[in-house]
């Protein structure tokens, strides 16, 4: 996914603040919906040798022993957070998820080196970025943008009625 996960954070975030007045809902929702893709950083300082999706930040596994640590230690010591952190680690498994539809995941690293994706992009174009706008997935992209715009621009509409009645 190129474009969609920031948006998706969105719908998750908008989806969690309508069943909880945690703190930070949307704020996780957000960071969480992107934060795998922090590893382009090093993917670019080290002359994109190795795919962003093969470093520890993509790995599913990983993620799940972080949330089975985290969580039972947040709903411990502070409870009225774990909702907030639920959040976070949903949007980390939606952004695993997203990735997994048009690139290779290693859903089990680090016990198993195979790559698990939907369906692949072909190279079609010299340029990896049009061969993905041109690929049908970037249709589900766009559909997770528009739908994301449609719920913000709703949600403004009842918070701006509200304020001015």
């Amino acid at each position: 996914m190129l474009i969609a996960h920031l948006p998706a954070g969105y719908l998750l975030g908008s989806a969690a603040r309508q069943r909880s007045a945690a703190p930070g809902i949307m704020t996780v929702a957000l960071i969480g919906s992107v934060l795998p893709d922090f590893d382009m950083v090093y993917f670019f300082l080290t002359g994109g040798k190795v795919h962003h999706h093969d470093y520890v930040s993509h790995w599913p596994l990983f993620w799940l022993g972080f949330a089975a640590t985290a969580l039972p230690a947040i709903s411990r010591l502070a409870p009225d957070w774990l909702p907030t952190a639920a959040v976070f680690f949903a949007a980390v498994a939606l952004h695993m998820v997203m990735d997994t539809v048009a690139a290779p995941m290693l859903w089990l690293a680090p016990f198993d080196w195979s790559k698990f994706e939907l369906t692949t992009v072909p190279a079609t174009y010299s340029n990896w970025i049009v061969s993905f706008m041109l690929h049908w997935t970037f249709v589900l992209e766009l559909l997770i943008c528009v739908t994301a715009l449609i719920v913000a621009v709703c949600r403004n509409r009842r918070v701006g009625g509200r304020q001015q009645a």
